[in-house]
Parts: C-alpha cells; sequence; structure tokens
C-alpha cells in the first residue's frame, strides 16, 4: 500500500538520463562501468568508483556552460556494468580480454564509449578493441605515475603496467602529468620513443607540443591522480604537485578540435579515500569528455 507521498524511483544511469530516451539504439554515446580492482598495490577502493561517478552525475546539470549546449543531447547510454567472469581462469590479463569484446561490441555499432574504472589495468582491452579497427591509433595517457613497468608484483598487466600494455597495441603513446618514475621506465620510453610531458613547479601550457605527438585518431585514458590531491585526493596513488582542472580541461579540448577522440576512460577513482567531491568531478570530467568529442559532429 502506498501513501501517494513516495517519490518516484530515479534511473540507475549515468545524469539519471531516461534508459528508455537513451537506449543503445537512439544513443551515440556509451557509458561503460568496469568495476574491476586486483593489482592495486597503495590504497584501494577503485572497485567502487564507477557506482560513485554514475551516483554523483545525478546532481549535475544537463547544459554545459563552457560547449553552451547539453551534450547529452546525443544520447548517452549507461551499460550494465562489466564484471570479471566467474571461474578460475580470471586475473587483470582476462579482464583486459573482456574489456575488449565489449568495447569492440559498441564500437563497432559507431557509439563513442566512455569507460568508468576501476583500476588503470582495464585501459589495454579498450585500447586493443580500438586499434584493431583504426590503424595509427595514438593514446593519450593522463597519470601522475608513468606506468610503464614491464610488470609489477607478478602481474603484467598490472594498473603499475597499464602504458607499457598500451604500447602491445597502440602506434604511439604520449604520458601528460607524470611525476613519479622509475628509472628504468624513463629509460624505456626514451628508447620506445614515448613523449613526456611532467608535471613540474609550472602549469603545462604547450598543448601544441602535445598534438604534435598524436595522430589523427585518439585514445584518452585520464587516470584522476594527475590531478593535484588538494582537490582529488580520492585516488589510489595521490601524488603532489598535479594538473589543475582547467589545465586538463584546456588540453582535452585541443585535442578534441583537432583530432578525432574515438575513445576514452576515467580511472582510479577510489570515492572512500576522499570527499564526495571528488566522484562529482570524476563525473564532471566524464561528461565533458563527451562533449568535447561530439562537439563537431
Amino acid at each position: 500500500m502506498t501513501t501517494g507521498n513516495e517519490r518516484p524511483a530515479l534511473p540507475d544511469t549515468f545524469l539519471i538520463l531516461d534508459p528508455d530516451e537513451h537506449s543503445l539504439d537512439r544513443s551515440r554515446c556509451v557509458v561503460l562501468p568496469v568495476p574491476y580492482e586486483e593489482t592495486t598495490s597503495y590504497r584501494k577502493g577503485t572497485r567502487h568508483g564507477p557506482e560513485a561517478i554514475v551516483r554523483a552525475s545525478a546532481e549535475m546539470e544537463d547544459y554545459d556552460v563552457e560547449l553552451g549546449c547539453e551534450p547529452c543531447a546525443f544520447g548517452i547510454h549507461t551499460a550494465p556494468a562489466l564484471v570479471p567472469a566467474p571461474g578460475p581462469n580470471g586475473g587483470p590479463e582476462a579482464m583486459a580480454g573482456r574489456v575488449r569484446e565489449t568495447v569492440a561490441f559498441y564500437a563497432g555499432q559507431g557509439k563513442l564509449v566512455g569507460m568508468l574504472g576501476g583500476e588503470h589495468s582495464i585501459t589495454s582491452g579498450a585500447v586493443a578493441a580500438h586499434a584493431s579497427r583504426r590503424p595509427g591509433l595514438s593514446v593519450l595517457f593522463f597519470d601522475a605515475q608513468a606506468d610503464l613497468r614491464d610488470d609489477y608484483q607478478g602481474w603484467a598487466h598490472s594498473h603499475a603496467c597499464a602504458a607499457r600494455r598500451v604500447l602491445d597495441h597502440a602506434s604511439s603513446l604520449t604520458l601528460v602529468g607524470v611525476r613519479s618514475m622509475t628509472g628504468e621506465e624513463a629509460a624505456f620510453a626514451q628508447d620506445r620513443g614515448v613523449a613526456l610531458f611532467p608535471r613540474g613547479p609550472e602549469p603545462i601550457v604547450d598543448v601544441d607540443a602535445i598534438l604534435d605527438t598524436l595522430n589523427e585518431d585518439v585514445y584518452v585514458s585520464f587516470d584522476l591522480d594527475v590531478f593535484d590531491p588538494s582537490f582529488m585526493a580520492a585516488v589510489g596513488t595521490p601524488e603532489p604537485g598535479g594538473m589543475g582542472w582547467w589545465e586538463a580541461l584546456r588540453v582535452l579540448r585541443a585535442v578534441a578540435e583537432r583530432r578525432c577522440i574515438v575513445g576514452f576512460d576515467v580511472v582510479e577513482l577510489a570515492p572512500d579515500e576522499g570527499p564526495e567531491a571528488c566522484a562529482y568531478t570524476a563525473a564532471k570530467l566524464v561528461y565533458k569528455l563527451f562533449g568535447y568529442a561530439t562537439a563537431g559532429t
């Protein structure tokens, strides 16, 4: 029995968009939650990141002041969460394979997939899916750490190897915002021609130099720890001296305007490690990326 005072249930979707109006068939964009966490080595909780981002997005406005439009007008479908397959044959390499199949399924229908992590190890699967369709794919990798280890703590597909595994598939790799790496990673980056744009005492402003390292088709991987922990504390591996909000967006918008963003991910939110504002900021970033990537289409 109801009293007549109950509020209607809201859809569990990005921006609480009506799932009928934003069905897969009617949407240009797809939000793919991947609540996977197995190889994190410092603070835990990235498996809760996708749910926190979707929940925080319910409080955002559809209208984007910077773009002067509602990016969701293109349609944003929230896909079912992708979880590891049951059984003993799991691990991050198997999960990357599941991500590859799923992203390929949506990309094959012409969808722009924005993947919500979860730990950074999932990125290689999405890159593999796009690289098989787009020869010459460049990857723009925002991260506080270089993630260029060949293995870490017994995992070749560890979150600390995310950028190295990307190079198994992509034509080129550009790292932005890095401020922590090993000597071996620095040597590998130089040997392999990885473009490095570290974040030092001053903001990263040479956007043209970044663009010069990218081919026409670009996949964007955004580890939230590239931001300064003063406003993005809810990450697995916080590192001082990070990028600011508009500093990062200036790069992303320029890439979208002068290259083709074919897909992206936003990863490594550990919502219990920081204030709710971090989840909201992550959700805003996801919406910005959809807006930038579709603005010229």
